[in-house]
C-alpha cells in the first residue's frame, strides 16, 4: 500500500512504484473513475485505448478481416474509392 499527502492546493505526488505500474510519464493524464464507494485511478491513455478496443470489438469479423493483408487490402480499396470520388470531376 502506498500513501501520499495532499497539499493545500489539493495536489499529491504519485509514488514512483505506482507511476511505474501505470507507465506514467511527465505530462501524462490520469482519470479518476467512481466505482461504488471506491475511486479508481488510472492512466488516461490506457483507459482510452481499452475503450477504443471495446468499441471496435467484432468489427474485423463483421468486415471479414482475417489477417493483416485483409486490412491492407481494405485500406487500399478505401483510398482508391476516396480518390475516385474526390477527383471524378477532374477527368
Amino acid at each position: 500500500m502506498e500513501v501520499a499527502k495532499i497539499t493545500s492546493k489539493g495536489q499529491i505526488t504519485i509514488p514512483i512504484d505506482i507511476r511505474r505500474k501505470l507507465n506514467l510519464k511527465d505530462g501524462d493524464k490520469v482519470v479518476f473513475i467512481e466505482d461504488g464507494d471506491k475511486i479508481i485511478f488510472a492512466n488516461a491513455a490506457k483507459v482510452a485505448f481499452l475503450n477504443m478496443q471495446k468499441a471496435f470489438e467484432g468489427e474485423a469479423e463483421r468486415l471479414g478481416l482475417k489477417n493483416e493483408q485483409d486490412v491492407v487490402n481494405l485500406v487500399d480499396e478505401t483510398r482508391k474509392k476516396m480518390w475516385e470520388e474526390r477527383y471524378a470531376d477532374n477527368d
